[in-house]
């Protein structure tokens, strides 16, 4: 199946499951309170559905526009913005009739499931499939910086380590980016010693303007021969597959980025390169770099398992039971939110230039594997969900945030915002999140054009 074609269902099955499961955080609370439902939507149904049914006082349905879904609650400014039923007198089944406490319940309904199903999700990846991970202390010589541009506007070079994160110890070399993407501080260990050294302010600008050396920190692996090109030199040369190279010329070799340095001082010359064959066998043999300083030969990968053996990093494998998955979702959840919160911080200071990595719905698809793979998908899912939590809640009229915010008013002050101030709030907020979703897609237009 077309990679294009699997990130397409499945972005669409995840945005389906957790708008739905949004606006049932509403709905049932609604029901509970016995305020009337007229609507359940997937998506939005502008001048036409592509599936209605009504069961009871309730039309559900399907709309042809997948910029989200709602439910419309009767005796509430949403988004249908129907108010000549406001015009009328208050029935006791309308969400306005209902006490300030009740209708708060009601608009935090949508977030408070969305937050409960990311840590749903987070406990069942815990317990079905554990963590496995290499501890970011344990690389025996340090990581291999891919981007030495990007390095060294971090202050890093290969062979360093990164301990901590605005003085909190990272625990996981796969974590490493994330953090010093929300960070502000990194603690590096260099040749022994230990320093700390300030993240500059816009180094997530750097980060966005080039996103495929986004990943610029790597293991350092050892380099072991995958293929030996047909069109090389040296094919006859008796190197062979899995072969390692340990040696070229009098320069002892022991992970594959310190191999091109040394293969530039040999630039058309003949050099005797040093193998180690099926594990402890060492050979010898002479072979020809070429004006470019290649040898012809396709690298390959040694696996984690066998690095650890070598002694070059730790695998740490952690199994959870049913009970102990508990509280490591609870935390996975509380962990993403925190992230995505210093994220969002990064992304409305104008000088971190964060907010040019902003993505729309190619961004979001993008999060979603090539090939079908159900933990990421899974975990895909959580981080969506996590958003969409977050991003609801926001204080901005239109959305869950800004009735709360209204809500919250009225039970402090006593008095309830006039049905036309809510009018015009309700449209204010339309703008706003029109404006954001022009900005969010135009950037992905914008990087897609320019690649």
């Amino acid at each position: 199946m077309n990679p294009i074609l699997i990130k397409t269902i499945q972005f669409f099955l995840s945005l389906s499951l957790l708008i739905v499961l949004h606006e049932l955080g509403h709905f049932i609370p609604a029901k509970i309170f016995k305020t009337r439902v007229e609507k359940f939507y997937l998506f939005f149904d502008i001048k036409f559905s592509l599936f209605k049914k009504k069961i009871g006082e309730t039309v559900y349905g399907i709309g042809w526009l997948p910029l989200g879904g709602y439910v419309k609650i009767s005796g509430m400014i949403d988004e249908s913005m129907d108010t000549e039923a406001m015009q009328e007198e208050p029935k006791s089944w309308e969400f306005r009739s209902k006490p300030a406490w009740q209708r708060l319940i009601i608009m935090l309904g949508g977030v408070t499931v969305n937050f409960i199903l990311a840590v749903i999700i987070y406990i069942g990846m815990a317990w079905s499939y554990g963590d496995e991970y290499i501890k970011a202390d344990s690389l025996k010589d340090g990581f291999w910086v891919t981007e030495s541009t990007i390095g060294d506007k971090l202050g890093v070079k290969t062979g360093d380590l990164i301990l901590a994160v605005d003085g909190n110890q990272v625990e996981k070399f796969s974590a490493i980016m994330g953090d010093i993407a929300y960070g502000n501080t990194i603690t590096i260990k260099r040749d022994g010693n230990t320093f700390e050294q300030e993240i500059p302010e816009d180094f997530i600008a750097t980060l966005i303007k080039d996103e495929d050396k986004m990943r610029f920190l790597s293991l350092r692996r050892p380099f072991i021969i995958a293929e030996v090109s047909e069109e090389s030199a040296n094919k006859n040369s008796g190197i062979q597959a899995n072969d390692e190279i340990i040696g070229i010329g009098d320069k002892k070799i022991t992970y594959f980025d310190e191999v091109k340095p040394i293969l530039e001082q040999y630039k058309g010359k003949e050099v005797s390169l040093r193998v180690k064959r099926e594990g402890n066998i060492e050979k010898q043999f002479a072979v020809v770099i070429s004006d470019t300083a290649t040898i012809g030969f396709i690298p390959g990968l040694l696996g984690l398992d066998d690095m650890e053996a070598k002694g070059m990093l730790k695998l740490e494998t952690v199994k959870y039971s049913f009970v102990e998955s508990i509280p490591a979702g609870i935390n996975k959840g509380i962990e993403t939110l925190s992230n995505y919160i210093k994220g969002m911080k990064k992304i409305f200071n104008p000088s971190t230039g964060a907010y040019k990595g902003v993505g729309g719905f190619a961004a979001i698809a993008g999060i979603f594997p090539d090939a079908w793979n159900w933990p990421v998908f899974w975990n895909a899912t959580a981080f969506l969900s996590i958003i969409l939590a977050f991003m609801n809640i926001l204080p901005i009229p239109a959305l869950d945030g800004g009735h709360v915010m209204f809500l919250l008013y009225e039970m402090v002050t006593g008095r309830k915002p006039g049905d036309k101030f809510m009018e015009y709030a309700q449209m204010t907020g339309f703008f706003i999140l029109i404006a954001l979703l022009l900005f969010a897609n135009g950037n992905d237009l914008y990087k897609w054009l320019i690649k």
